[in-house]
């Protein structure tokens, strides 16, 4: 197939640091074309995916920067660059509404966030033409009214991150920071626990600081440690080294790439079982989920006794790269068929596996 993906234009592909959609797109372009199909990324100049690429503006505009004149911008010469693809995968907010100009042209796009508020005005309105893909079983159970093509879970090339000892001896937090990711919870329930406590988390924009200075910054010394954002190589030695991945989120995460990039490393995964999370780890086997401080501290305690083999394994069959694109693959060939309406729900990932 001749496959176009429309990645937002605040963002390069991949993501320098933070970035979990361009990471994503990232990885399903590079798993797309190592299966054979021809792939345009239309995203921006300074992005580095080995794909063939197109784009109008040469740099990133950067998150909460440009606004919507810009990504309007972008989408128009998108939709330019890609007349005569199969099937564009639109991963923007303007460019499903923009695609209502070209009747003939194959589109669908992700959700990568919540079905709530303006959103599920949105999803709802672009549905009947453009097919809404879902990234969780939980997220899709809360679209309602907003038909859902298919659930389909994200996957990373496990084959880049290394089977870690755990030797580090610490436990190790690893996004965002905001009150919903559960920074200043996961200080208290590492105190609680007796475990050291390593924070690698994006600390940008305004919100981002006003939150660390106020509730993290002062909860922060001894064994717990803000080593600031991180990417990479130092990502991967992170998550191998850590004895868990604690992820006490305080919002209903629609999915939580970090969770499967510590499977892939071999580290457990301690979090509250919001969202996605259930879907990720299974409780006992590649980690725990726990409600409340003390329980997760408790859990916190026993992570040595998970099989770090077992959530490898994990990963690798539930979340690879190709498992996240022979899901798309087959959703994309059921709508350029004709086959599939936004009701017409499939859960793309149990069909794949089959």
């Amino acid at each position: 197939m001749k496959i176009a993906i429309l990645a937002p234009p605040w963002v390069a592909v991949p993501p320098v640091g933070y970035g979990g959609t361009e990471a994503v797109l990232d990885g399903l372009a590079r798993g797309l074309s190592r299966a054979g199909h021809d792939v345009l990324l239309y995203t921006t100049g300074d992005s580095a995916c080995p794909v063939p690429k197109a784009w109008v503006f040469e740099q990133a505009a950067g998150v909460g920067i440009g606004g919507a004149v810009t990504e309007l911008r972008h989408v128009i010469h998108a939709y330019e660059a890609v007349r005569g693809y199969d099937i564009v995968h639109d991963h923007t907010l303007v460019g499903p509404v923009y695609a209502e100009r070209f009747p003939g042209l194959p589109v669908v796009t992700t959700n990568h966030g919540p079905f709530d508020g303006d959103l599920r005005d949105y999803y709802r309105a672009i549905s009947d033409r453009v097919p809404v893909i879902a990234i969780s079983h939980h997220q899709a159970s809360t679209a309602r009214e907003v038909p859902v093509a298919g659930v389909i879970h994200h996957g990373i090339d496990v084959d880049k991150f290394t089977l870690g000892s755990g030797s580090g001896g610490y436990a190790l937090f690893l996004g965002r920071m905001s009150p919903d990711k559960g920074v200043h919870t996961a200080i208290r329930v590492a105190r609680e626990a007796g475990v050291p406590l390593k924070i690698a988390a994006k600390l940008r924009e305004q919100p981002e600081h006003q939150y660390f200075e106020e509730q993290v910054r002062p909860l922060l010394g001894g064994d717990i440690e803000f080593i600031g954002e991180v990417s990479g190589a130092r990502k991967h030695e992170l998550l191998g080294d850590a004895l868990c991945l604690l992820n006490p989120m305080a919002w209903p995460e629609p999915f939580g790439m970090v969770m499967i990039e510590a499977l892939a490393s071999g580290t457990p995964v301690v979090a509250t079982p919001r969202g996605a999370a259930p879907e990720i780890v299974d409780d006992g086997v590649t980690g725990h989920l726990r409600v409340g401080e003390e329980a997760l501290a408790v859990a916190l305690q026993r992570v040595g006794a998970i099989d770090r083999a077992a959530c490898r394994k994990a990963a690798e069959s539930r979340f690879s790269l190709e498992q996240m694109v022979a899901g798309h693959v087959a959703l994309f060939e059921r709508v350029i068929g004709g086959e599939v309406a936004g009701d017409s729900f499939q859960d793309l990932d149990e069909a794949t596996a089959a």
